[in-house]
């Protein structure tokens, strides 16, 4: 009876085993793929992290616009608190302080020269490039001068106009003048810190050109105060305009990183393919037109678009460009090299979790 008794109890622990794993079976097929859709199999963080971005709110930076009010970032459990600066400089401080996480920004002789000193700011994105054909930033000229200024040559002498220099506007508006072999020394350089009063000093006729960005492109010519003489492609074809910027805070942790990156090229493509292929075109303006400093939904239709890479990747002859025009006008204190520069590990994560943009 004994022996009998063993094999009865060895049968229940057999068919109640079998119960259970029947049981479980279904519920853990069920599972879904962790993660949001749009990037299957990418968890979000553990804790929500609060990342500061500064920024100036302009179309260039949908990147970072789109993903948070289509909560990309929210999804990879990120909060973006964008940070406006007055100036570069004083972004790159921060970046390099780790007092801010990710800056929206160009390239500048400060940006390399924090590098330099062994601080972990990297370049990470494109942010801004000219399509062909439809630039939107380049050198306008005063509209009563389109009969006078019809050639490169033709701009010795005259007084332009860029935001700062020993930055990206003076490289642009160098490139300019070397079509006709002339430097800064032939031309009356004139500093105006903001876009908007360069419309004003067009108007007035106290300045004949400008290095000028979207929107006040389209401004100027729609006010018959500007024209947008020769597209960038003939002047600048490989300029790696505007950037994203990871700070220490960012390359020191590679989570947080990944994820924003992430949320970032998502959105970009969002935004190509509105722009570009004329998708969503209305609910995308709609949310630049929220979140952006630009309001009048009629400018996206005039506008020469920004470019945005949704790929992520920068211009690679582009900085190494800029970084040789920094060597060559004695700006930079060491001889930083673009790998010093640059880091695409966090865009090669980005596109192995999104794959190739179609």
């Amino acid at each position: 009876m004994k022996y009998v008794n063993k094999i009865g109890i060895v049968a229940l622990l057999l068919i109640t085993l079998l119960i259970t794993a029947c049981s479980q079976n279904p519920v853990s097929s069920q599972q879904p793929a962790t993660g949001p859709a749009w990037a299957s199999g990418l968890s979000p963080l553990p804790q929500e992290k609060v990342i500061k971005v500064g920024m100036k709110q302009v179309i260039s930076d949908a990147g970072i616009l789109i993903g948070i009010a289509k909560g990309y970032y929210k999804d990879l459990g990120i909060t973006i608190e964008p940070v406006q600066f007055n100036s570069g400089q004083e972004m790159i401080n921060q970046l390099a302080a780790g007092q801010l996480d990710v800056g929206a920004t160009v390239t500048s002789a400060g940006l390399f020269n924090a590098m330099s000193r062994d601080i972990p700011v990297k370049i990470v994105a494109d942010k801004g490039i000219n399509v062909p054909g439809q630039g939107y930033y380049r050198l306008v000229i005063r509209k009563d001068l389109v009969d006078t200024i019809k050639d490169y040559k033709d701009l010795r002498g005259k007084k332009i106009a860029i935001v700062g220099t020993a930055s990206l506007d003076e490289i642009a508006l160098a490139r300019v003048l070397q079509k006709a072999g002339l430097t800064m020394k032939d031309i009356d350089l004139q500093v105006i810190r903001a876009f908007p009063d360069m419309l004003v000093s067009l108007g007035n006729r106290s300045i004949d050109a400008a290095m000028v960005i979207e929107p006040f492109i389209t401004l100027g010519i729609s006010k018959d105060l500007a024209d947008p003489w020769k597209d960038p492609t003939d002047y600048d074809p490989d300029a790696q305009t505007a950037l994203l910027v990871f700070g220490t805070s960012m390359t020191k942790n590679s989570d947080i990183a990944n994820r924003f990156m992430t949320a970032y090229i998502q959105s970009l493509r969002d935004y190509n393919d509105a722009f570009f292929k004329n998708k969503n075109k209305t609910e995308i303006i709609d949310i630049l037109c929220k979140y952006s400093v630009i309001k009048d939904v009629s400018l996206y239709e005039k506008m020469f678009p920004t470019g945005l890479n949704p790929n992520g990747y920068v211009r690679t002859k582009g900085i190494i460009m800029d970084l040789a025009w920094y060597k060559e006008n004695n700006l930079l204190k060491s001889n930083i090299q673009f790998a010093d520069a640059v880091d695409n590990q966090y865009v090669d994560f980005a596109i192995k979790t999104l794959g190739q943009y179609k």
